[in-house]
Parts: structure tokens; sequence; C-alpha cells
């Protein structure tokens, strides 16, 4: 349940950035002000909407890394919980390489090599 409003928080803090980040002017805006371009008429004045905005998008921001936060805490929770239910751990799993006995080795006779002296044609001696 805790974790469903968190999601909900968490979603509505990240539409409500993006849609602040785009109702904010650029910095390049601000030129236009002192040449009369009407930026003074504003809801806010001349620069109450730049504070304004600007502190409720860090708010806002703010509130969107916590719920980062508490979301990656649950999905630890939840990874925690799953690996107690019979998943193998990944140090467990790793191939331990045997090394064989002494009497799982099988023992050869001894080869000695083959004696094809007797088929190979012998080259005549020159004097």
């Amino acid at each position: 349940m805790l974790e469903t409003v968190v999601i909900v928080i968490h979603l509505l803090g990240a539409l409500g950035v993006v849609a602040l980040v785009l109702l904010q002017q650029g910095k390049g805006a601000d030129a236009g002000a002192s040449f009369g371009s009407g930026a003074s008429a504003t809801v806010f004045g001349s620069q109450g909407s730049a504070t304004f905005l600007s502190r409720f998008t860090a708010i806002l921001a703010t509130a969107f890394f916590l719920t980062s936060l508490g979301l990656a805490f649950f999905a630890k929770e939840k990874a925690n919980a799953l690996s107690g239910a019979g998943l193998p751990d990944p140090a467990v799993m790793e191939v331990q390489e045997k090394k064989p006995a002494a009497d799982d080795v099988p023992v050869l006779q001894e080869q000695k090599p083959a004696d094809n002296s007797a088929d190979v044609p012998q080259a005549p001696e020159q004097k």
C-alpha cells in the first residue's frame, strides 16, 4: 500500500517537474524586459515569477529525489525477500575446479615406440 502511494507521488512529481521546467523562461528571455517587451505585466511581476517557479521546481525535484530513494528501498526489500525464497547465492554458483584424486586417474602401461626400421627402405651407401 505504501509503495503504491510512493509511486503515485513519484509520477506526479516527475510530471510536475517537467511542466514547471517547460513553463519557465530561459536566461536569454530576461534581456527583452529591459527593452520594454512587456515582461513586467505578468501575474507575478517582472522578477516574482522566476523566484516562485524556480523554488517550486526545486521543491518538486527534491520530492522526486526522495521518492526515488524510497522506491530503491522497496526494490531492495523485495530482492532480499526473494533471495530468501530459494534463489541461490551467486557466490555459491561459482564453479569450483575439482582436482582429481590419485585413485581417479587411470594408470597406463608403459608403451615403447614401435620399431618400424625394418619397413623403411635403406638408402644405398655411397663410395
